[in-house]
């Protein structure tokens, strides 16, 4: 077959494929013009998931005629300022957008420029242009796109239904919407209720009310400011605290010199900085916002220009893990899971369970209930009280019962720590403390094993971790593949003192121990330490496989849950709780206390 020239439509609609790819795509290059020609209002009007109807008027510079003639032509653009590539400060270069809508859908533009007398109006259907007319508009350009993919019906099997497209254009604009606080948008269609976001204040605190506006109140209520700068590279914005998180990475808003990315990059980057406080099953909610010089990224990489790639990726990657680090760590006691509205949630009113007791035909019902308030009481019910004669009107008496704690009085300090001062121990895994305006249940091990994990990292920072030599050398019999598993990865685990060897086809010699851990199971260690080496992958960076190794061996050497600890050390408990770096999670995501505040308590009981 002889190589022959394509005719120009059909090269329009081969460029329309890459560019518009389902309605979404033209509402986010229509609304990307928008905002290059400086829009303060975008309104977007959609009909039947935007195939039918696409409407979006702003109320920017607008166009001339001339400008209008030459903008519904392929790469013709008024958003470079020379031809250097490298230098693209707007969110559209490439002069394709409305050619490529044009060639399969009916386009209509209404603009006037400010030069103008009047407006002008031009219309494309199927890759023809009509003649410019004059327009009534006062300001602005209102672009509308019918029957989309009319002249090429084979790209409408491929769309998904009505409301499922409508999402993905919300998508669009609240994406678009987040880069830009301070442009207000509105979002209207048949599938959908109007919605609007104002335009908010400069700086932080309007980005802040924006983002609150899109991704709700619990973000703006768990939302920590993040930022890091070096070399002219700056990343900034707001992360959740590790209480709130998605099941997908969904939740994830990522913008390259405002412009709405995803990058695998930065994606992984943010994945590494939560891997310490977060299930491997959530994901966390973050907005960072990265800003550099033009030159030193490339946003040409993909057609919808979704993709970019950085000249310093390295770099990139490093802030953002700092950024985020720097901010959770900052900001520890609220990066806490202590979500007193859930936790007040899960109570139950007693009046909901009503208490059918017979008193007179089960003598034993007093005995019963003393026995349901064990372990909350240490000494058990008054003999007196249930027996005594009947009290007269407005007389009640003393309690029938006295089912308080036998300990001390807390120390006053005490109540004014974060953490308050521990008053008991409950099914000896959860320890009581009180504050000054509530109280505080703390998982005992979570605890322990995030301070532990802790002063792993800080050992291994400082000077190597301690270890401990065995008398004996302690032998762990596992399977053949497991003990590859292990004495393959020898080296790592000796960086945390754990040093083991080979003992023969299906055994492990363990010879040393981190002296933090003190006496632990080995054989249990070991089984941990080889599952988390099979998820491992050869690409993961060695820290954060060391990490995994710390994660692993805290759980090994905290204070298991049954364990009774006297008051001296649950207080000491809470004290170092306090001190250590992210206390609010264990390695593995879960809370390791929960506070409800006096006005909880007093709200479950309808005091207030």
């Amino acid at each position: 077959m002889p190589v022959r020239q394509l005719p120009e439509a059909i090269v329009n609609r081969i460029a329309a494929g890459e560019v518009v790819e389902r309605p979404a795509s033209a509402v986010k290059e229509l609304v990307e013009n928008a905002i290059d020609a400086g829009a303060s209002r975008v309104d977007v009007f959609t009909e039947g998931g935007g195939r039918r109807r696409i409407t979006i008027t702003d109320d920017g510079h607008g166009m001339t005629r001339a400008d209008l003639a030459l903008a519904v032509d392929r790469h013709a653009t008024s958003k470079l300022d020379d031809e250097d590539l490298l230098r693209i400060r707007t969110l559209g270069f490439r002069g394709e957008a409305l050619p490529s809508i044009g060639a399969v859908a009916r386009l209509a533009i209404t603009t006037r420029h400010a030069s103008e007398p009047h407006a002008w109006a031009l219309n494309v259907e199927g890759g023809v242009k009509s003649e410019i007319a004059p327009a009534a508009l006062a300001h602005g350009t209102r672009v509308e796109v019918n029957d989309l993919f009319f002249a090429t019906p084979a790209r409408l099997k491929f769309l998904k239904t009505d409301r499922t497209e409508a999402e993905a254009i919300r998508e669009t604009v609240r994406r678009l919407a987040m880069a830009r606080p301070d442009i207000a948008f509105s979002l209207a269609g048949e599938e959908r209720a109007p919605v609007t976001w104002a335009a908010a204040l400069p700086g932080a605190p309007g980005q802040l009310t924006r983002l609150g506006d899109i991704l709700g109140a619990d973000f703006r209520a768990s939302a920590i400011a993040v930022r890091s700068e070096r070399e002219g590279t700056l990343v900034e914005g707001y992360a959740a605290a590790p209480a709130l998180t998605r099941a997908n990475a969904l939740g994830q808003y990522l913008f390259v010199n405002g412009r709405p990315v995803r990058d695998k990059l930065i994606l992984g980057a943010v994945r590494g900085a939560y891997a310490d406080y977060l299930p491997r099953d959530r994901h966390p909610v973050v907005a960072l916002f990265v800003t550099l010089d033009p030159q030193e990224v490339d946003t040409n990489v993909h057609p919808a220009k979704t993709e970019v790639r950085f000249r310093n990726a390295g770099l990139v990657r490093a802030l953002i893990v700092h950024a985020l680090k720097d901010g959770l760590a900052r900001e520890g006691r609220r990066t806490a899971a202590n979500g007193g509205e859930a936790a007040v949630g899960a109570f139950r009113p007693a009046a909901s369970r009503p208490m059918n007791w017979d008193w007179q035909r089960s003598p034993a019902a007093p005995s019963a209930l003393a026995t349901a308030f064990d372990g909350l009481a240490p000494r058990p019910f008054a003999e007196a009280g249930f027996a005594a004669p009947p009290q007269p009107v407005f007389d009640v008496g003393a309690p029938s019962a006295d089912v308080r704690a036998a300990v001390a009085p807390a120390p006053a300090d005490l109540l004014d720590r974060p953490l308050g001062a521990a008053r008991t121990q409950i099914h000896e895994t959860y320890i009581v403390s009180q504050t000054r305006d509530g109280l505080v249940v703390i998982d005992q091990h979570a605890a322990h094993e995030r301070i532990v994990y802790e002063k792993l990292k800080a050992s291994l920072a400082r000077d190597g971790v301690q270890r401990q030599i065995l008398l004996i050398p302690e032998i762990v019999e596992l399977d053949e593949a497991t003990v590859e598993k292990l004495v393959g990865r020898a080296t790592e685990l000796e960086q945390f003192g754990l040093v083991i060897e080979s003992f023969g086809p299906g055994a492990v010699a363990v010879r040393e121990t981190p002296s933090l851990l003190g006496k632990t199971d080995a054989r249990a260690l070991l089984r941990d330490l080889a599952d988390h080496m099979a998820e491992w992958d050869e690409a993961l960076p060695l820290e954060r496989r060391l990490m995994h190794v710390a994660a692993t061996m805290a759980c090994h050497g905290s204070v298991r849950a049954g364990r009774v600890l006297k008051p001296e050390e649950m207080n000491a408990l809470l004290r170092e709780m306090e001190v250590t770096p992210n206390s609010g999670q264990c390695n593995h995501g879960r809370p390791t206390y929960v506070e409800l505040k006096l006005g909880d308590i007093e709200r479950l009981f309808g005091r207030r």
